[in-house]
């Protein structure tokens, strides 16, 4: 059954005049992994188990983006949501989510941008409730606009996250390699909540993914034994 974010590319197809055209994209995909045949990686398809759940508010265009990493996501936690921002109204299922008695949700998202009482650092345990990480999928410009302008997400608490490392991410440009792409921010609130084995199979299933990607554009094969595909071979079955 397709994930989350595979479904919401589908219905954004439906709803599309004309077809999305991805730079770069005349070779044939394969509508899984969405890389290029010749480079197709479903077969390191990783399958964890997560404690967590993530809930993806994915800008109009994001799903049909060939280097999305929210698919990723998708990918490797089972309990993902994925819902399209809409700026003059909400999805309702994403309002049924957010109050759902089983998830204690939070959005993930510099803490400068928010009120410092909504401000948290670290998930303190609610009984009987599993942590739902809340992303904007966007670009850095479309997310603080949308963090801005959803008043269904204004009770809840902002996860700032303070990475030690920097962007491995190289897929799209960005003028700040302290910006995450959103699957290592997935990864990190991941970690922080002790799905650690969730949160290396997500690290290592975008390196993956990136050789795979950057391997197909510039027609070179990816190395099938370096450091990711090794651990996504001794990764333990769910």
């Amino acid at each position: 059954m397709p994930h989350a974010v595979a479904r919401l590319r589908d219905e954004r197809l439906a709803r599309s005049l004309k077809p999305f055209v991805a730079r770069g994209s005349r070779a044939p995909r394969c509508a899984r992994c969405r890389v290029p045949f010749s480079h197709c990686l479903c077969p390191w398809l990783p399958e964890v188990d997560s404690r967590s759940g993530v809930c993806l508010l994915m800008h109009d265009i994001e799903p049909l983006k060939p280097s999305n990493t929210g698919w990723l996501i998708a990918d490797v936690v089972p309990d993902t949501f994925a819902f399209t921002w809409q700026r003059t109204g909400v999805d309702p299922h994403l309002l049924q989510l957010l109050v759902d008695p089983q998830w204690q949700p939070l959005v993930v998202f510099p803490g400068e941008y928010a009120e410092p009482s909504r401000v948290v650092e670290r998930i303190e345990p609610q009984p009987g409730k599993r942590p739902l990480f809340v992303l904007l999928d966007a670009t850095w410009t479309e997310a603080r606009k949308m963090f801005r302008k959803s008043p269904y997400l204004d009770g809840l608490p902002v996860l700032s996250l303070r990475p030690e490392a920097l962007s491995r991410y190289r897929l799209r440009r960005s003028t700040r390699s302290d910006h995450l792409c959103t699957a290592e921010v997935a990864a990190l609130c991941l970690d922080l909540a002790g799905d650690a084995t969730a949160a290396n199979t997500l690290d290592a299933w975008l390196d993956v993914f990136t050789e795979h990607y950057l391997g197909a554009k510039h027609h070179r094969q990816p190395d099938l034994q370096n450091a990711a595909h090794r651990a996504l071979q001794a990764a333990p079955a769910p």
